[in-house]
């Protein structure tokens, strides 16, 4: 199967910022859905190590919309530098990914 989906992941520990992104991504059509999971995320940065509770989105789209989708989340982004991650889809249930297909420009 041609991969012509992708899931975008990126992480937020203010709500209110985190639905501003949701949000924007739906009203735009950039993502058909946006699944949200609380995690405990362990990094450095800045050279300090950090522990912080987040929230992951899991943004379901295609993947000729991905660097739009990366300018999106990157305007209303408030970190300096957030994860913005693009997985493939290599395959799923055809009525599924003809709904992402419908609902994203």
């Amino acid at each position: 199967m041609k991969s012509d989906y992708c899931v975008v992941l990126t992480t937020f520990t203010d709500d209110e910022n985190g639905q501003l992104i949701i949000n924007s991504l739906i009203k735009e059509h950039l993502a058909a859905c946006i699944q949200v999971q609380a995690i405990k995320s362990y990094y450095r940065w800045k050279g300090t190590v950090h522990c912080d509770d987040e929230k992951l989105l899991f943004i379901k789209t295609k993947q000729s919309l991905y660097l739009e989708v990366e300018k999106n989340i990157l305007v209303h982004h408030a970190y300096e530098t957030p994860e913005i991650i693009q997985l493939p889809i290599t395959g799923g249930f055809i009525g599924y990914l003809d709904w992402i297909e419908d609902e994203c420009r």
